[in-house]
């Protein structure tokens, strides 16, 4: 009898295991923390399935909360966008829904706390001011001359922030801790700056809000999260994030570090993406070529292909970087036993059936997924007058065993139609190929064929009496031609791919198209898989190639 396999645990799953198998905690909660300044990417999407995956497979909670802590740079339309994300990916908060601006009282009382146990202080120093007597890691800083104050002046001061008397980087609260640690974020870290902004929640009620370190793990530990995971960055973060706990006497959330993820060929930095929406480098954060999580919507990856790549990538301790080529594998593996097949024919030629009768159409039955019974099937219909695609036909073919597809006096059989041999050509003015001649053997027809003949080319077509003309397809390609963006050194946006969208119109597509709905996606059939845009209005179709059937790109740019 065979064992069943034990399922392999990441080192977060072992340390939950852990905790809950010894009764340290009775149950797990994780929370997805997003600032709500710009759209959420690839990268963000594997926190997404960790944080709120954990949540689901040990029957536990995972809240959603904004860092809103930084009025100049967030939005509502961000929110907004956050929130649609995490939902296209199949995962949902419930009615947990937090922001840090809603604990901006209990965070101000905090401060008033550190201040009244004198580990808090009001600085006027400059950032630069400061940066000059702060030391490096190997030279220990010098304390600001404002450090000592008196803890009634570090109050009334404090207060004269909030109510907004001072200009800011006038004045800051910092903690104070160790000017000689090795960790320069124990250097007395500000916890409070003055900021005249408006806030997308609390309007204009506050004059000073709280630093990222403070208000993220007060709000960790005000909702009693007990695995609160973040990216490797924030490792030297967590003495910071353990004092203050520590010293306020709060909940002991626990911060745990993972590696982000970084995938070749791509920027996972949203400060960069930024500068590609704003420098008119991309059409928008939903711009298909974008690692955004909306812009890979739009391409046509699925949440589904997402999940099983967050999945097989894993979860590490040290940072790498993963192959775009696996997120691009988790998309073909999904979009090939969901896309429906059809027939898009690029860069169409025309084909005459000599031998088929002058206006006669005959319907042929197409499957319309092999991967998927249920799919059913369509009807296609067939006419003396066809399109295939030139790629198909070679005036001068090379040996049978090298080229199965059409050329003077081959053989090929147009996919669930019939087996037709090529009689002749015609040239246009400008020595192309502009008609091709072939003869059909009736006794071939596709799911009924009684000649015995077997060949090998199969070709996609369309009827040219039936085809939709006309239709505006964008072929994608990845948006940077440098593999490791991490390790260069001059401005990332000198590494754009040029040929990342090329746009045609020139494409004939069968006639089941002519009704396709925005967001269908479909395989058109030896060419690759397309989504119908959101740009696609009633005159005018629209489709995003979402990848092709197979990575070219190494051949095509090794």
């Amino acid at each position: 009898m065979d064992t069943p396999k034990k399922e392999s645990l990441n080192f977060i799953e072992q340390m939950i295991e852990k905790d809950l198998d010894s009764g340290k905690h009775q149950t797990v909660k994780t929370r997805f923390p997003p600032e709500p300044n710009g759209y959420l990417h690839i990268g963000h999407a594997k926190s997404i399935c960790l944080n709120f995956g954990l949540a689901e497979k040990y029957n536990g909670t995972c809240n959603l909360r904004f860092d809103d802590t930084n009025p100049e740079k967030e939005e509502v339309e961000y929110v907004d966008s956050i929130k649609t994300d995490i939902k296209w990916l199949g995962f949902d908060w419930e009615d947990r829904e937090y922001y840090a601006s809603d604990y901006f009282n209990t965070l101000y009382s905090y401060a008033i706390q550190l201040i009244k146990d004198g580990k808090a202080y009001i600085d006027e120093l400059s950032k630069e001011e400061f940066a000059a007597i702060k030391g490096s890691p190997t030279v220990p800083g010098k304390e600001s001359p404002y450090r000592n104050r008196p803890l009634e002046e570090n109050l009334t001061l404090f207060e004269e922030m909030k109510s907004g008397r001072h200009p800011e980087g006038k004045m800051a609260l910092r903690a104070k801790i160790d000017m000689s640690s090795p960790n320069m974020h124990m250097r007395d870290p500000i916890l409070y700056r003055v900021k005249h902004a408006s806030h997308h929640r609390t309007g204009n009620q506050w004059c000073v809000y709280p630093s990222y370190d403070f208000a993220h793990g007060q709000s960790d530990s005000l909702e009693e999260i007990n695995y609160s995971l973040c990216t490797l960055e924030f490792e030297v973060h967590r003495p910071l994030y353990e004092w203050l706990i520590e010293n306020l006497g709060i909940y002991p959330s626990k911060q745990t570090e993972f590696a982000r993820l970084n995938l070749s060929y791509t920027i996972v930095s949203k400060r960069s993406l930024r500068e590609l929406v704003e420098g008119n480098y991309v059409s928008g954060w939903d711009d298909p070529r974008m690692p955004t999580i909306s812009g890979i919507r739009r391409r046509g990856f699925t949440p589904t292909a997402i999940r099983k790549f967050a999945d097989t990538i894993g979860v590490a301790k040290r940072n790498g970087i993963t192959d775009v080529a696996v997120l691009e594998h988790a998309v073909r593996e999904d979009l090939n036993k969901v896309a429906p097949r059809v027939f898009g024919i690029m860069d169409p030629v025309k084909l005459v059936i000599t031998n088929w009768p002058e206006g006669k159409t005959e319907t042929m039955t197409a499957i319309n997924n092999p991967e998927d019974e249920s799919a059913g099937t369509r009807e296609m219909p067939f006419t003396r007058e066809l399109y295939i695609d030139r790629s198909d036909f070679k005036e001068d073919p090379p040996s049978p065993r090298k080229w199965y597809r059409l050329g003077p006096e081959r053989e090929v059989r147009l996919k669930s139609g019939y087996i037709i041999k090529c009689t002749g050509f015609k040239k246009g003015d400008n020595g192309e190929v502009e008609e091709i001649y072939a003869e059909y053997d009736p006794e071939t027809r596709s799911g009924q064929d009684t000649s015995g003949k077997k060949v090998k080319g199969t070709l996609g077509w369309v009827s040219a009496d039936h085809a939709v003309k006309g239709a505006e397809i964008r072929l994608y390609d990845r948006l940077f031609l440098t593999e490791n963006l991490g390790t260069i050194e001059d401005d990332f946006k000198n590494h754009l791919n040029p040929d990342s969208l090329t746009i045609t119109k020139k494409a004939v597509l069968e006639p089941s198209l002519a009704n396709a709905k925005v967001g269908d996606i479909f395989q058109f059939e030896r060419i690759g898989y397309f989504r119908v845009d959101e740009d696609t209005t009633d005159n005018q179709l629209v489709f995003n190639r979402t990848i092709t059937l197979r990575d070219n790109w190494a051949r095509k740019n090794g």
